[in-house]
């Protein structure tokens, strides 16, 4: 009763809300039919173009949940007079959409009868906008009524339009036509599509540049349709005329100084600038086409022009598909690795960006050579390293700290992709860095997630022991509370990405330190890790470190001077009265998430393993090569005893050999006795056979070790990474505070 007189924003809230109506089925089919289809339909010619077209998306929808008969009496009919000239363009063009719509839910003679004459009208109608619009709709007939039909009524149409003097209708002919490729047979393809799309495309070159874009957006599309029906002939332009699509405009430069030939040049640098860039975004295509074996002598120059464009948004396209890319390569991705480096060093942050979103794919795929992702066989790529280290600095150096933080997240999968000595030596220090320098918190813990990461799954103890020795040291220890408040946070890390036997043997002491923090907010964040760390404990093993956690809790309750430390032990309190230990006594009990840190400690324990085998096969090469050197020895001194024999009458006194299977014997027990001390401190050290605190009954401290962060011949070494400290008993009296 309002509609008819209310404004603009009344009628859209209106359309919205007469759809959901139908989408959540408030009433039914019949009184929606009843009671909001007329008004729909009504206010589809109102005076205002924006309330009348949201008042047809609303019936677009609509006609999907609406019967045929319906349909047909109610929107059909009257259809037939507002298609006609006499309406108003709006009309008409309302009358496009609807057609291609209604004509999804009819068979094809009813198609062919009553919707196919208004089609054709449409196609033949006077204005341009008409004839574009319906031009679009000729897929959704075409899908109606069938392939036969499709050849007879709309491919004539279709050729008809393509020569149209509107280059909108021109454009919306050529994409309607690589839609339905896939209905035309290898005669229509051959005999009329591939000359009129010849047509087409030099048309486009010498005459009408309006049409570039959308024809550079298809081409890709197009090329990977024809493919089976061209000539080897066809087939060259087809690639050639890919190739002057991807540098145009890259030859042309204007140097004169007239204020609208100036205007005009930059007009036209646009727009070969996205016609460069949907010849980066057809890359995959192109490369179906031409054959994935033939890519370096075909497209690889392409390619790589693309990768170094001048323009950011080609280098980001192509950075979009890279991992599409190296997929249809296999085998041969090794061309395509100074392209990947020269992206990874862009200087344009939105190309790393974009180049982020798949990078640990690409990466996982390039460093296998285009085998199975499971691959053992890794391929070395030179500048790699330094490639993603430039990276990192790029975007420190930035104000865009969320791509800073996407790469440091995107890091944790290098674990799959290079060494452990390699993440150890180079992108360690880096994170420790960050933890310690930057000022971004959500760049800090992106960089503690990836850090723990690098320590779960490096393979050599000696430098997981002293990642955590410098975790402690430098962040735990630290005198700023930002660096302790980034231990807790790294703690919790920890307890996600390891088991509880490796976080309680290591860090659950130096995180009780902290609860006799000088800083209020480190007491609260420790208040909060504590449900975490009871967690943590199983018992009877960790008895030790329970009665430790609850000297804690008490002296927060009875010491603690700030009220909101306060208020906030008393709530956690509450809550480590209600929680569960798990005893290490019924293990048929184990829940989940038992069963989940179960599963952490036993690849924990593999690691450990694979080190100890890697260390006694090196122990067994070199007690080889020492038995081999002895060997080699003997028999020299043989020889010369011969010699002597035969020469002379005098015999040589002998002298005193080691005998072959006496040094057999001797090498075998030295290299045990080596194993089993390895593995005894291997076992040691992570706890695998006995317990990591009921043995002791105390803390377990870490011993000290050379730090390995620089390689030997560095002139870093003499900077703070090369401290060969222990972690000290950290008095917290004592340190000053420095929030």
């Amino acid at each position: 009763e309002v509609l008819h007189v209310a404004g603009v924003e009344m009628q859209l809230a209106a359309a919205v809300s007469f759809l959901t109506i139908l989408q959540e089925e408030l009433v039914s089919i019949v009184a929606y039919i009843h009671s909001f289809l007329p008004i729909i339909l009504a206010n589809l010619d109102h005076r205002d173009t924006v309330v009348s077209n949201a008042w047809l998306e609303t019936l677009l929808t609509v006609i999907n949940a609406l019967p045929k008969e319906t349909i047909r009496q109610e929107i059909l009919s009257p259809l037939v007079s507002k298609a006609q000239l006499s309406q108003t363009i709006q009309s008409r063009l309302a009358s496009c959409k609807i057609l291609g719509k209604v004509a999804r839910k009819f068979e094809s003679h009813i198609i062919k009868r009553d919707i196919l004459p208004l089609v054709k009208s449409l196609c033949q109608d006077v204005e341009y906008e008409v004839r574009s619009c319906m031009c679009r709709q000729l897929e959704f007939i075409a899908q109606g009524i069938g392939v036969e039909q499709t050849k007879s009524a709309i491919l004539p149409e279709l050729v008809e339009l393509a020569k149209d003097e509107g280059s909108s209708v021109r454009i919306a002919a050529f994409d309607t036509i690589v839609n339905l490729l896939v209905m035309f047979d290898s005669d229509d393809r051959t005999q009329i599509i591939f000359p009129l799309v010849m047509m087409f495309c030099e048309k486009s070159f010498k005459a009408d540049e309006t049409i570039l874009a959308p024809l550079s957006h298809q081409l890709g599309k197009l090329c990977h349709g024809l493919s089976g029906n061209l000539t080897e002939e066809q087939h060259s332009w087809f690639l050639d005329f890919y190739k002057k699509f991807s540098t145009l405009g890259l030859q042309h430069e204007n140097g004169q100084s007239d204020h609208t030939t100036q205007f005009y040049a930059a007009d036209m640098d646009a727009k070969y600038v996205s016609v460069r860039q949907n010849c980066a975004y057809n890359l995959p295509a192109m490369i179906l086409f031409v054959d994935p074996k033939c890519f370096y002598s075909e497209l690889y120059p392409t390619f790589s022009t693309l990768c170094h464009d001048p323009e950011t948004l080609v280098r980001r396209t192509v950075a979009t598909g890279f991992h599409e890319v190296i997929k249809l390569l296999g085998s041969g991705v090794h061309i395509v690795h100074k392209e990947l480096i020269a992206l990874l060093q862009d200087e344009s942050l939105e190309v790393l960006d974009a180049l982020l979103d798949h990078l640990p794919e690409i990466l996982r795929f390039v460093i296998t050579g285009g085998d199975h992702v499971g691959s053992e066989s890794k391929v070395h790529i030179p500048d790699l390293i330094p490639a993603l280290s430039v990276a990192e600095q790029r975007a420190a150096t930035s104000l865009k700290w969320r791509i800073h933080e996407k790469l440091l997240l995107t890091f944790s999968c290098l674990p799959q992709v290079i060494s452990s000595d390699q993440i150890y030596y180079k992108f360690l220090p880096i994170m420790f860095r960050i933890m310690t320098t930057n000022n971004v918190l959500p760049v800090q813990r992106a960089s503690a997630r990836t850090l723990c990461v690098f320590v779960r799954y490096n393979r050599k103890q000696e430098q997981r022991q002293e990642i955590c020795s410098k975790l402690i040291e430098q962040l735990g220890q630290g005198r700023s509370c930002w660096n302790r408040l980034r231990f807790l946070d790294t703690c919790e890390n920890i307890m996600d990405l390891f088991s509880k036997a490796f976080f309680c043997k290591y860090f659950f002491l130096p995180v009780l330190e902290l609860s006799s923090d000088p800083v209020p907010n480190v007491r609260i964040k420790f208040c909060y890790m504590l449900p975490k760390l009871k967690s943590a404990l199983k018992l009877p093993a960790d008895k030790y470190l329970l009665q430790q956690l609850e000297l804690c809790v008490r002296k927060l309750l009875c010491q603690e001077k700030d009220k909101d430390v306060t208020a906030i032990v008393r709530i956690i309190t509450l809550e480590l009265d209600r929680m569960e230990i798990s005893m290490e006594s019924f293990p048929k009990r184990l829940q989940e998430k038992d069963l989940l840190d179960h599963k952490k400690e036993k690849e924990e324990n593999l690691l450990l393993e694979m080190e100890d085998m890697e260390k006694r096969g090196e122990i067994k090469s070199m007690n080889e090569k020492k038995l081999l050197s002895s060997f080699n020895k003997d028999g020299k001194k043989k020889t010369k005893l011969g010699r002597s024999r035969s020469l002379g009458g005098r015999v040589a006194p002998p002298k005193i050999t080691t005998d072959k299977s006496a040094m057999k014997l001797t090498s075998a027990a030295s290299n045990s006795q080596i194993s089993t001390a390895t593995k005894n401190a291997l076992l040691s050290f992570d706890g695998t056979l006995q317990s990591h605190s009921s043995s002791s009954g105390g803390p377990s401290n870490l011993p000290s070790c050379p730090s390995r962060f620089y390689s030997a011949n560095s002139n870093e070494q003499k900077t703070n990474w090369g401290k060969d400290t222990l972690p000290k008993k950290f008095n917290l009296k004592s340190r000053k505070s420095n929030p």
